[in-house]
C-alpha cells in the first residue's frame, strides 16, 4: 500500500442530471455524480458557485433525473456547461455559459407534477423532490475548489420507464436496469466496458 493524493474520490457513482428552477422560470439541468439515498430522502453534493446551489436555495423543488449508459455523451455534452453569467472565475477556463442546456444535449422537456422544474424526458428514471434543507461542508481540498454544500432532498414522486420493471410491478429489474457510472472522471456501465471520458480527464 502506498499513500496517494488523488485529485477526486469517485470510486464509481451513478450520475444524475438535476432539474432546478431559474429566476425567469425556466429549467436549468446539471450533471452531479455526489449523491445517495436513505429510503426516500437523498443527499446531493454541490459546489458553492454552482448554478444548482444557487436555485435550490432560492426555490425548493428539483428534479432527480437518471440517465441510461447510453446517454453518456448528452451527459458529457453538459460537463463544461454553467447556467452562470458570468461564469465563476474557478471555471471560466474549462466552462462556458449556455442558458438552454436541454436544447444544448438534445433532451426534451417534460412536465412535472408535483413540482416546477421540467423533467429531462429521456431519461428512464425521474424523481421529483423537494429540498429539506441546505449544509456548508468543510475540508481544505473542497475549500479550494470555492467550498460546497449538501443539499438533504425528499422524493415526492417517483416516474419510471415500464421495460426496466419486473412484470409491471413497482420493483425495478436490476437485471435489466443499469446506471451511467462515473469512475475517476470516466463513464462505464455496470460492466467492465468504458464507454468514453470526460473532457476533464
Amino acid at each position: 500500500m502506498r499513500t496517494v493524493e488523488p485529485k477526486i474520490l469517485y470510486f464509481g457513482t451513478p450520475v444524475a442530471l438535476i432539474s432546478s428552477l431559474n429566476e425567469d422560470g425556466s429549467t436549468n439541468l446539471s450533471p452531479i455524480s455526489s449523491f445517495w439515498a436513505l429510503g426516500w430522502t437523498m443527499s446531493l453534493g454541490l459546489l458553492n458557485d454552482a448554478k444548482l446551489a444557487e436555485n435550490l436555495a432560492r426555490h425548493a423543488e428539483c428534479v432527480v433525473n437518471l440517465p441510461s449508459p447510453s446517454m453518456w455523451q448528452m451527459v458529457e455534452k453538459l460537463a463544461p456547461l454553467t447556467g452562470k453569467d458570468p461564469v465563476p472565475e474557478l471555471k471560466s477556463k474549462q466552462f462556458r455559459t449556455e442558458k438552454d442546456k436541454f436544447a444544448a444535449a438534445g433532451l426534451s422537456r417534460l412536465d412535472s407534477e408535483s413540482v416546477r422544474p421540467v423533467r429531462a424526458a429521456e431519461c428512464p428514471f425521474q424523481m421529483e423532490a423537494r429540498v429539506l434543507s441546505l449544509h456548508e461542508m468543510g475540508g481544505k481540498k473542497l475549500a479550494e475548489l470555492g467550498g460546497g454544500l449538501v443539499a438533504v432532498i425528499e422524493i415526492l414522486q417517483v416516474h419510471a420507464c415500464e421495460v426496466f420493471l419486473k412484470d409491471g410491478s413497482d420493483h425495478i429489474d436490476p437485471n435489466k436496469w443499469s446506471p451511467l457510472v462515473y469512475n475517476f472522471r470516466h463513464y462505464y456501465n455496470l460492466s467492465e466496458t468504458e464507454l468514453g471520458k470526460t473532457f476533464r480527464a
